[in-house]
Formats: structure tokens, sequence, C-alpha cells
């Protein structure tokens, strides 16, 4: 598989949120990546899956999701799922998985976005 096609996760983190930017195509393949950028945080309060520049999601992206659904839920996390691009929120909404995983609005992410620069700001004086 190429490069640009396969998954490719940028995390950003501020606190107790953290913000995964997907890129590319969320398929079976990759949810060992999926697996180890959500195994790798540390405890958080909220995970934010972007899914913005998702091109792909077949059925084994979407047990992915599901995947990383049961496993926040497990250590007590909140999944957020934002801003799908059309082809994955169209996957979400024929499966019915629209009704399990949380899509949240675009005011949520920006107020958990808001959170995570107030979060960054407070670190940052207490450093200075």
């Amino acid at each position: 598989m190429s490069q640009s096609q396969s998954l490719q996760i940028r995390c950003e983190q501020a606190g107790d949120v953290a913000v995964l930017k997907c890129r590319g195509r969320i398929v079976r393949e990759a949810l060992r990546t999926l697996y180890n950028a959500a195994i790798s945080l540390p405890p958080m309060r909220v995970v934010v899956l972007d899914l913005s520049d998702v091109k792909m999601l077949d059925c084994g992206g979407l047990g992915a999701l599901v995947f990383l659904h049961c496993w926040t839920s497990y250590n007590d996390t909140q999944l957020k799922l934002v801003n799908p691009s059309n082809f994955a929120r169209e996957m979400l909404e024929r499966t019915g998985l629209i009704r399990v995983l949380h899509i949240s609005s675009v005011d949520d992410a920006v107020d958990v976005l808001c959170m995570m620069g107030s979060t960054t700001e407070n670190e940052n004086r207490v450093a200075s």
C-alpha cells in the first residue's frame, strides 16, 4: 500500500484532551495504526478523532472506530468524532453507527479546542 493511501495520524495533546487528526484511509489494515495511536496516549478525559481528511472508510475501518469507542469507554474516556468527510459521514449513517459513535458538532469541537488552548496557555504560564 502506498504512503498516500495509508492512514496517517497526527496527535496533539493539551492537558487531558488529545486530538487525533486522521488523514487517508481508515480500512482494515489501519486498525493497528489507530490502535497504536490510542494506546500510546497517557490517560485522557477526551479523545477527539478528526475525520475531515479521511478519504476511505470500509467495514474494517468502521470496526476500528467501534474498537476505539469500546477502548475509550473501558478507560473512562470520552470519544468525539468531529468533522467527518462526506464519505465518512455517509458510511456512518448507512451503517447506523452514527447512533453509537458520538459525532460532535462544530461548536463542540471549538469548545474542546478552546479548552486545549487555555490549558496550553496555563501550562505555559506555569512554566515561565
